[in-house]
């Protein structure tokens, strides 16, 4: 594996798959978890190296940690970032056959 390739699997941790991202999907448009130190350029040349698509436009959020509880266990989650990819039309990507 070439270390480009290694860095590209650094940066996307994992699709997200809800009914929302699936939605989105109908919009050519596709929602990865990142690393939280990840920035937009890193995250269009990952997409774009690891699953030979173009990319139009990268949006990214950072949901914050919540408190839950299970069990009666108080714990709090981490702070997750999460990049929605914008696919140029005629590209698309299946989340669902995995890397």
């Amino acid at each position: 594996m070439s270390i480009a390739l290694a860095k590209a699997y650094d940066v996307i941790i994992a699709p997200v798959v809800t009914e929302k991202s699936t939605r989105a999907s109908v919009n050519n448009q596709v929602v990865f978890k990142v690393r939280s130190d990840a920035t937009k350029p890193q995250i269009k040349a990952a997409v774009e190296q690891l699953f030979s698509v173009k990319v139009k436009a990268v949006n990214t959020s950072v949901r914050k940690g919540k408190l839950k509880t299970f069990k009666g266990i108080r714990a709090l989650q981490s702070d997750v970032k999460k990049a929605v990819v914008t696919l140029e039309p005629g590209h698309m990507i299946d989340v669902m056959t995995g890397l």
